[in-house]
C-alpha cells in the first residue's frame, strides 16, 4: 500500500525506511524544499540520520497533495508542539480521506491544550481511525536494523493490530495496546527524567542515583496516567519502564544529552542550539507540571524540573531539594494495608 509519512526528521526517516523494506511505497512530505534536494542529490538525510543510504524507492517531496494521493496511511512524525497545526493544514486543505487511518510517532503533550496528540486527533477528526506507535526505540537503531520492539496502541483493535503487520518484521516486533492515554503519557513524561537523568549525569553523579531517578520516574508518570484514565499494567511495558530506560541510559537521547549539557553549566537556550533538534521533554515539563496541578498529584521530580526550565532553579540545589524532601512510604498507596507491619 502506499503511505505518507509527515516531516523528514530522524525518526520519519528511519520508518521510512522499515516501511519500504516490507515492501510499501513510501512518500515522505518535508516542508522545507532545501532538504528534499539534499536527500536527493546525497541519497542520505545527514542532519538527521548520519551514514544512512536512502533507496531511491523513497520518495520525497514538499508538496502536499503528492504526499497523501493514493495513500492509505499518513504517519505524523512532526514535533508534538507543532502537530495541531499541522494536522489543521492538512485537514483544512481536505487531504484527509475519512477511509485513511492516521498514525503517531511522536511523543509529547501540547503546551496550550494540554492534550495528547490522540485527543487532539479526536477533537478535530472524531471519526478517524487512529493508532499511536511508541515504545524504546531510537531511529539510529532502527535505521541500522538493530532488534527493536514497538507498542501499537488504538482504542481499534482491528487498528492496531494493522499497524502491527505494517511494521513487524526480522528486526522489528510489534504489540498492541488498548490503552492509548498509558501509551502517549508514558512517552511524553520520560522525556522528562530522561531530561533529569542527563543532568545528573552532568553534574557527575552516579548510576546510584539515576537508578533512584529512574525508578521513581516511572511512579511519577504513572500517577499522571492513571489519574488521566491509563491503565497501571501500561507503565510496566515497554511504553512504560521500557523507553523510560532507553532514554535515560542511551546517548541517542537529545533529551538526556540535553540535560548533561545543563549539568555541565549550559543555559537551557544553549543547550537545545548545541543538540540542534527539538528537545521535547523541555516542552513536556511545563504541559506535565501543569497537568499535575490540574489532577491536584504530587510529583516532585517534574516539579523540580520546572523550576530549573523554567524558574532558573541552580540543577544542584534542585537534586538536594529531592533528597532533602520529608520521609515517606515508598508506596504510599498501598502502606495502608501493612496494619500488621509494627
Amino acid at each position: 500500500m502506499k503511505i505518507a509519512i509527515v516531516a523528514a526528521g530522524s525518526w520519519g526517516t528511519a520508518l521510512s525506511l522499515v516501511l519500504n523494506e516490507n515492501g510499501h511505497e513510501v512518500c515522505v512530505w518535508a516542508r522545507h524544499q532545501s532538504q528534499i534536494d539534499i536527500i536527493n542529490q546525497t541519497g542520505m538525510n545527514e542532519k538527521y540520520l548520519k551514514n544512512i543510504k536512502i533507496p531511491k524507492s523513497i520518495q520525497f517531496t514538499s508538496d502536499i497533495k503528492t504526499a497523501v494521493e493514493g495513500a492509505e496511511i499518513i504517519l505524523f512524525s512532526v514535533p508534538s508542539q507543532q502537530y495541531q497545526k499541522t494536522l489543521e493544514i492538512f485537514i483544512e486543505g481536505g487531504f484527509i480521506r475519512k477511509e485513511v487511518m492516521l498514525i503517531n510517532v511522536s511523543k509529547g503533550i501540547d503546551m496550550n491544550t494540554l492534550e495528547t496528540i490522540s485527543q487532539i486527533t479526536q477533537r478535530l477528526l472524531p471519526e478517524q481511525t487512529f493508532v499511536t506507535l511508541s515504545g524504546p526505540s531510537h531511529a539510529e537503531e532502527v535505521s541500522q536494523k538493530l532488534p527493536t520492539a514497538l507498542v501499537s496502541a488504538s482504542s481499534s483493535r482491528k487498528a492496531a493490530e494493522r499497524v502491527q503487520d505494517l511494521f513487524s518484521n526480522d528486526y522489528i516486533r510489534v504489540y498492541t495496546n488498548p490503552d492509548v492515554v498509558g501509551v502517549e503519557i508514558s512517552g511524553a513524561l520520560k522525556n522528562i527524567i530522561a531530561l533529569g537523568a542527563g543532568i545528573s549525569d552532568g553534574l557527575g553523579y552516579g548510576d546510584n542515583a539515576k537508578a533512584a531517578l529512574i525508578t521513581r520516574g516511572i511512579n511519577e508518570i504513572a500517577y499522571l496516567g492513571t489519574a488521566m484514565g491509563a491503565t497501571m499494567e501500561t507503565f510496566r511495558g515497554l511504553a512504560g519502564v521500557g523507553d523510560l530506560i532507553v532514554t535515560c541510559t542511551s546517548m541517542h537521547s537529545r533529551n538526556r544529552r540535553c540535560g548533561i549539557l545543563m549539568g555541565k553549566g549550559y543555559s537551557f537556550e544553549a543547550a537545545v542550539e548545541e543538540i540542534g533538534m527539538v528537545v521535547e521533554g523541555a516542552y513536556t515539563v511545563k504541559s506535565a507540571y501543569d497537568l499535575m496541578i490540574k489532577f491536584d498529584l504530587e510529583m516532585p521530580i517534574t516539579t523540580e524540573l520546572y523550576k530549573v526550565l523554567y524558574e532558573g532553579k541552580d540543577a544542584r540545589v534542585a537534586v538536594n531539594s529531592l533528597m532533602s524532601r520529608q520521609k515517606k512510604h515508598e508506596i504510599d498507596e498501598y502502606a495502608k494495608g501493612f496494619d500488621h507491619w509494627e
